[in-house]
């Protein structure tokens, strides 16, 4: 059997105080501290020889070879981890001493098998001479029948046994429920050691990072290949938040580090809370990194102290850019952040786009967060937007309030837009069908995700959504009320077909008003392209004279995609590469009856890149009876 009874003081100050250092170093110490351990006598007996030996271990052959007869998987592990190997360096080895190391031998192969939860082998370990004259060590293994846990019994001590609080009971739960050595299945002693980190783990995450194992008991009954499993986990008390402490403040606003991370005082302790608080520091653009934790071991548990460690970010931070894709084609950008403007203290973010087929400028200009995280914006575009057979310069002017967090975007926000419509060669159009118009609205936006990874998601979804009333500013004046949605969804197919996945993507959007109304074409449809309809040139998609040359954007807009992503194996493991299948549909109409969806067929290749996935597509158009080559870099939702 084995006994332990755990002091974790260490170990718990790290899962508490790192999480994510914790849980990578954790598993490591884990299988470190169970490995089989050598022989002393034979470690003791070997270590002068080896030292006099380095010098000659390269030149001389093994002083005796090794075979093992095992069945697989027991065989593969003796011949990786048992101890004899190690002295087969050992020069001129006497035969009394190899015959000494066969009996130490016998005992490190049945330790060795008992790490995998066999006890009753039977193991011969015998010397016969070799082809080479050299002796050779053959070591037969019959590993028995192997042992299977019979009965689990996890107890707890501490607040989490005693309280009465709702939280605490899902969490003794979700110990027990998540046990990962559970009855009926084979033990082995990394089962074991696993099992009890995780439990540990579990336990620690939330309410309760002073929790240690106060008792941990694996008895085993050999001859019934029999295991039964006790562990009590000790608690100790409920964590609560107290005030932050926050240290390396010194260019910006000290509310700064409460209001993004927005951790409480009063608020019961979580690991995750404080990894999240520390994403959304990192994440903010005031800061290049952040650490927060608790002490485990504080004497006010009531309300512990948290500890923020910050490194500002610089004050101003300028970006050059040259990318390609194939809706723009070469583009050249520049970047300007000043995170503390003189005056007002606002962020001010500035970029200047180049590019054949859309070129903008723009500044963004966000004020602090309040204690609730909203904050007040404002935002100014002046754009170039080529279509190939129109060219729309328009502006747009925006003032309101947003908030973001991991999972959600919100915004409402009052705009003023104008878009002056002309042919390539200069004559200007003067049309409500072109786009051509000024309009101020009022709109909220709000965007959801729900995905396992937001830069490779392979499961999950997200949903957004935009609804706006405004007033056409030119012409014949009318009301307006614009809406647009968007979904995509991830649907894994499972491990048989080797981690394949469905995208399905579909995208709506609608502008009601009078038909005479000159809405501006900024807030019109058109779609084709990289991320729309693949296999037609970018924005190729709107309405259509009689002829078949594009006169403009739509007010009904309709997208739709289903892709089949499967990764490429290479030697047996998953490559940076992936396979895609996909068919992609879509249309622009003036009236929602009129849609007619226009589609696309491909295939193509995704690489995982430090900034996303680099997407290559070749599509065929249906309708355009034309090949187009995509390429986009990147996942933005």
């Amino acid at each position: 059997m084995w006994f332990e009874k755990n002091d974790t003081r260490s170990t718990r100050r790290w899962l508490a105080a790192g999480g994510l250092t914790a849980a990578l170093a954790l598993p490591a110490w884990a299988q470190q501290a169970e490995a089989p351990a050598a022989p002393a006598s034979a470690t003791l007996a070997a270590q002068p020889e080896a030292a006099g030996a380095k010098g000659q271990a390269a030149e001389a052959p093994p002083a005796f070879s090794i075979e093992v007869k095992a069945p697989d998987g027991v065989r593969e592990l003796v011949e990786k981890y048992n101890e004899l190997q190690r002295y087969q360096a050992v020069p001129d080895l006497e035969s009394s001493e190899l015959d000494r190391l066969l009996v130490v031998g016998e005992r490190d192969v049945r330790n060795l098998l008992g790490t995998q939860g066999f006890f009753s082998p039977t193991i011969h370990v015998t010397r016969a001479a070799g082809d080479d004259g050299r002796p050779r060590v053959v070591i037969e293994v019959d590993p028995g029948e192997p042992t299977v846990v019979k009965q689990v019994e996890i107890g707890f001590e501490g607040d989490i046994q005693q309280s009465t609080d709702d939280d605490a009971a899902r969490q003794r739960r979700r110990i027990v429920n998540r046990w990962g050595l559970p009855e009926d299945k084979p033990f082995t002693q990394d089962g074991w050691s696993s099992a009890k980190t995780d439990a540990l783990r579990t336990l620690l995450a939330r309410r309760y990072p002073a929790g240690k194992i106060s008792y941990s008991l694996a008895d085993i009954d050999a001859p019934a290949n029999a295991a039964r499993l006790h562990l009590r986990l000790d608690s100790g008390p409920v964590f609560k938040l107290g005030e932050l402490q926050v240290s390396g403040v010194q260019r910006y606003d000290p509310v700064l580090v409460p209001r993004l991370s927005r951790l409480k005082p009063g608020q019961v302790y979580d690991q995750q809370s404080l990894n999240d608080a520390q994403a959304r520091l990192t994440a903010s653009g005031y800061y290049d990194s952040a650490y927060i934790f608790v002490d485990p071991e504080s004497k006010t548990p009531e309300a512990v102290p948290v500890q923020v460690q910050v490194s500002e970010a610089k004050l101003q931070k300028l970006t050059l850019g040259v990318g390609y894709s194939t809706d723009g084609g070469p583009r050249l950008s520049a970047e300007y952040t000043h995170n503390r403007v003189p005056g007002i203290g606002w962020r001010a973010i500035t970029k200047l786009q180049l590019e054949k087929k859309d070129s903008y400028l723009q500044t963004d200009w966000h004020g602090l967060p309040a204690e609730n995280g909203w904050r007040l914006g404002t935002f100014a575009k002046f754009q170039r937007l080529d279509d190939g057979e129109l060219v729309t310069t328009s502006q747009q002017l925006r003032y309101g309030r947003s908030k973001s967090d991991e999972r959600y975007d919100r915004n409402y926000y009052l705009q003023f837009d104008r878009a002056a419509v002309s042919h390539k060669d200069g004559t200007a159009i003067s049309d409500a069908r072109a786009g051509d118009g000024t309009a101020i609205s009022v709109n909220y936006a709000w965007t959801g995700r729900y995905f396992n990874n937001l830069q490779y998601p392979t499961r999950g979804y997200g949903l957004g959504a935009e609804l706006g009333a405004g007033y056409t500013l030119e012409g014949v004046r009318k009301p307006f009320v614009r809406a647009t949605a968007r979904w995509l969804q991830y649907v894994p197919l499972g491990r048989g077909a080797g981690g394949s996945r469905l995208a399905l993507r579909a995208e709506g959007g609608a502008v009601v008003t009078n038909e005479a109304a000159r809405v501006p074409g900024n807030l019109l449809f058109r779609t084709g392209g990289n991320t729309t309809v693949r296999g037609y040139a970018y924005r190729s998609i709107g309405i259509d004279y009689d002829d078949g040359t594009v006169v403009g954007p739509g007010r009904y807009m309709a997208v739709g995609s289903i892709e089949w992503q499967r990764p490429i194996m290479i030697d047996g493991e998953r490559s940076i590469f992936e396979h895609i299948v996909f068919l992609d549909a879509g249309d622009v109409a003036q009236k929602a009856v009129n849609l007619r969806p226009r589609f696309g067929v491909g295939t193509g290749v995704r690489v995982r890149t430090p900034v996303g996935p680099l997407e290559l597509d070749l599509a065929y158009g249906l309708k355009s009876r034309q090949f187009r080559l995509h390429l986009n870099v990147g996942f933005v939702w």
